[in-house]
Order: C-alpha cells, then structure tokens, then sequence
C-alpha cells in the first residue's frame, strides 16, 4: 500500500464488514449478517490452504464474481480477521500470507452453513453493495486529496459531505 492511500484503506474500513447489516433469507437458524458471510467466505478459502491477499481475492472472483469480492471489501475484512485473532499473518519471501487461526475455525464452525449458501450470499449482495463501495472509496480518496491542501478545504469538505449525508438520511 502506498503511504498516500492510507486514508482511503482507513476510510473504507470504516464502511467495511461490521458496516453491512442485511440478513440471510428467513430459514433454519440464525444466518449471519453480510459482513459475517464475507467472513466465513475468506476463512473457508483460508481453510483450504493459506494464502496471500491477492490469492484470496482471486479465489473470492472465481467463487463469488469480481463485482462481490473486490479489495476494497476483502482488505478491510482480513484485517478485522487479523484483529479478532481468526487469522495470522506470515512474512514469507517479502509477501503477506493470511493463516486460519484456532479462533477462526470456531468461528466457522459456529457459523456452518452449506458452502454454496455463503458464497451466494456474497455474490448476490456484490452488484449494488459493490458499487456503493466503490463509490465511497471514490469519495473518500476525493475528500481526502482535497482536505489535505489546506484548512480552508478542510472546513470545505466537511461542509459537502454533512450536506450529502443530511441528503442520504432524508432517503428514511
């Protein structure tokens, strides 16, 4: 990652995983939230064998489409991973490999679901879901480019963003 592009990987953490809030459809048992589907998707692709992001992401494309399993949600949720101790990260040969962790394991077996299910979860909630991501991520490497120049557009910004977001709310 570019040091430049910290705040749009900040950013979008902060829209990523936990953020999503949509159910699995009625059914037996409880079903995970979409944040947790994209979850139990990276550590069943883990689980296989450890990977890299890049590895990770591309496994997610084959399974769930590009559309649903982009780095812009994959990156914030194995950090998330790597917070709750579900993953580990290993150095090797200059690269970043992703591990299942015991923690991660539990959490699959608490959140066991047909393999199938999970991943056309993810894949059905990626069209529009997808494309509000990107467009967040636009913004908030918009916001902040522009904030970085000065004080003036600092106070600027935040006034177009309140006023986006009073709009966004009035959509209730």
């Amino acid at each position: 990652m570019h040091s430049e592009d910290w705040p749009f990987h900040f950013f979008t953490a902060a829209f990523g995983p936990r953020g999503w809030s949509w159910r699995w459809p009625e059914g037996e048992g409880a079903r995970p939230r979409q944040g947790d589907a994209l979850t139990v998707a990276i550590l069943r692709v883990l689980k296989e064998r450890p990977r890299t992001g890049p590895e990770i992401v591309d496994a997610l494309e084959q399974r769930v489409g590009p559309s649903a399993a982009s780095a812009a949600t994959v990156y914030p949720t194995l950090q998330l991973l790597d917070d709750l101790g579900h993953v580990r990260v290993v150095e090797s040969e200059g690269k970043r490999v992703y591990h299942i962790t015991p923690a991660g394991e539990a959490f699959l077996e608490e959140h066991r679901e047909p393999k199938e299910d999970v991943f056309e979860w993810v894949r059905g909630a990626g069209g529009a879901l997808a494309e509000l991501g990107h467009v967040v991520a636009r913004l908030a490497t918009a916001a902040y480019h522009q904030a970085s120049r000065s004080e003036a557009a600092v106070k600027r910004v935040v006034e177009i963003l309140r006023r986006a977001a009073d709009e966004i709310e009035q959509l209730r």
